[in-house]
């Protein structure tokens, strides 16, 4: 890896939601969260998973991670990815998101061979060297301890396997950042008062605010004993996606 200096412990605000909190949001938003992504990006959000996707590396055959995976968008993805020979899990802590993305599933033909469970990004429930290749999306800025999440997301991958992390990210231009802070203000929580979930979206400010810029995330993967690791800002850097690969055998 490149050098770099340690980073300094990240802060844990006391305005930090605790993991049931967040579980709690993500219950409740389940209903409505997919119409919800698709209107609120445009339906872009489409365009940014597809690139996760490619940016994992993930190919036919292969045993690939989606780790919260909400109502399954990535790991379908995945499915198609690696096909009838290959296998995906996908992985959430909320039990009504994982209901949704195994209905999803369920009405596709051929059914993907997705293994859809309940687990915790912080603990993942498998064995070392897993995967071939993995990917998250919108998950990490939820995580109460995230160099835990990227040394659990090391610890299942295989040598030489690629995780590619999808997330909001905070643009450093002024422009692009006033237009964020404008298009979370006045579009995406208004949208959610309408629908009366006004708190499970107000959130997404704040947890901007605390989440670490590409350039820490990277050096958190290295710490967390990735390889070689790449942070890409999308959309003006609205959107980022950190890209984390394994030490090779």
């Amino acid at each position: 890896p490149l050098p770099h200096s340690p980073t300094p412990p990240l802060p844990h605000s006391p305005m930090s939601p605790t993991p049931e909190t967040v579980r709690a949001i993500f219950d409740r938003i389940a209903p409505v969260y997919d119409d919800f992504n698709q209107q609120l990006s445009l339906g872009l959000h489409w365009v940014w998973k597809r690139i996760a996707v490619a940016w994992s590396g993930a190919a036919a055959g292969q045993t690939c991670l989606d780790v919260c995976c909400g109502s399954g968008d990535l790991a379908l993805l995945l499915g198609r990815q690696v096909g009838p020979t290959g296998q995906v899990f996908g992985v959430d802590f909320s039990t009504e998101q994982l209901a949704i993305a195994r209905q999803r599933a369920a009405r596709q033909w051929p059914v993907p061979p997705i293994t859809w469970q309940e687990g915790n990004a912080l603990a993942l429930p498998f064995e070392n060297n897993t995967f071939d290749a993995a990917t998250m999306g919108y998950g990490l800025r939820n995580l109460t301890d995230i160099p835990q999440g990227l040394r659990e997301l090391r610890r299942v991958l295989k040598p030489g396997a690629t995780v590619a992390v999808l997330d909001f990210h905070q643009p450093q231009g002024t422009g692009m950042r006033q237009f964020q802070q404008w298009y979370l203000a006045s579009v995406v929580v208004p949208t959610a008062d309408r629908c009366g979930l006004t708190a499970e979206y107000a959130y997404i400010a704040p947890s901007l605010d605390r989440f670490p810029l590409g350039d820490r995330q990277v050096a958190l993967a290295y710490e967390a004993g990735f390889a070689k690791v790449v942070h890409y800002p999308l959309a003006g850097g609205l959107m980022g996606v950190l890209v984390a690969t394994t030490p090779a055998p």
